[in-house]
């Protein structure tokens, strides 16, 4: 099969042949239709995640169809439209595991870092960490759900009742939790990067009520925000942005380093948090709850060979939603 290869980090993906993948016990083979990209592709790629399995497929938003089942498997039937998220296995027998921490597993394994993921033409996963696909979503449209989706959606839950919500970085994921957002009747506040008109016109067509630069403070106090943008600077500029008692929610795997700031900032019972990775939970009910909303996913696509040319307009910022590869 064809699959772009992560030879060492900080170098491009390379197009090789390879073998196609046998399902092992308990796992399904899919023929992958879409793969969704993510920034935790580029902290892998450019070496900001260290330790990935060497070579590698990357690739954890994944969208294809079962074509055979390894031993102990039944979950799925083959011609069924599954979903492979970050999240690929884990030991269930941690302390994080037994108490229902899934996403903190002492030992878990993360598809497109030590498990080959999505950038190919075949794939093998856990069917327990697959899920079934929303119909009425095409390919192409359910491929972000997978991470961008999941990881926001655990983040909004992490916010708690904040009515007055804001949404530091404004791509993959917050296109889709603006919306998630605004369906349940919270006020969304997008922060983009200075001066990106385009990208605020852009959140304000999916409910935001008011859009302007990351370096500018909202009208009005925050309940609430997320920082989906993987700097570390908009750290102490949210905290200023949120009112006391108020949240802000750190969303990303890697983030530059936090610039010190005064301890007022954080007084006032304001709390700062991180969110990791997802858990099954989130997944069955973000998929539950996008085709109520609906959430509507902005994509451009690329071809499985230009799937560099993706990498590379997603770090400069080239992306209106979110990027998705094409396969087959």
């Amino acid at each position: 099969m064809r699959a772009m290869v992560l030879e060492r980090q900080r170098e491009p993906l390379r197009m090789e042949d390879v073998a196609v993948p046998e399902p092992g016990v308990g796992q399904v083979l899919i023929r992958v239709r879409a793969c969704a990209v993510c920034r935790t592709d580029l902290h892998i790629v450019d070496g900001e995640l260290t330790g990935p399995k060497l070579p590698l497929i990357p690739g954890h938003q994944i969208v294809g169809e079962v074509v055979a089942m390894g031993e102990g498997t039944g979950r799925f039937s083959e011609g069924e439209r599954v979903g492979v998220p970050w999240l690929g296995w884990t030991d269930g027998e941690c302390r994080y595991c037994r108490r229902g921490q899934e996403n903190l597993c002492e030992g878990a394994r993360f598809t497109g870092y030590q498990i080959d993921g999505g950038y190919a033409e075949y794939t093998v996963a856990d069917e327990r960490f697959c899920f079934p696909i929303p119909e009425g979503y095409p390919d192409l449209q359910a491929a972000p759900l997978l991470c961008g989706g999941l990881i926001g959606y655990r983040s909004l839950r992490m916010t708690g009742d904040a009515e007055r919500l804001g949404l530091y970085g404004f791509g993959s994921s917050a296109h889709m939790i603006a919306q998630a957002a605004v369906y349940q009747g919270r006020r969304v506040f997008a922060f983009t990067r200075p001066g990106d008109e385009e990208a605020q016109r852009f959140a304000r067509s999916l409910g935001a009520g008011w859009a302007g630069g990351s370096d500018e403070r909202p009208p009005e106090e925050l309940d609430a925000a997320i920082i989906f943008a993987p700097v570390g600077s908009l750290v102490p500029a949210a905290l200023r942005a949120v009112a006391k008692g108020g949240v802000v929610v750190c969303a990303g795997i890697h983030m530059s380093d936090i610039p010190s700031f005064p301890y007022e900032i954080l007084w006032g019972e304001r709390v700062l948090r991180s969110v990791a990775n997802l858990t099954r939970r989130d997944g069955e009910e973000f998929l539950e709850l996008a085709p109520k909303v609906p959430i509507r996913t902005t994509v451009e696509t690329f071809p499985l060979e230009r799937t560099n040319e993706a990498l590379d307009a997603l770090r400069e910022g080239r992306i209106e939603g979110s990027a998705v590869v094409t396969v087959g």
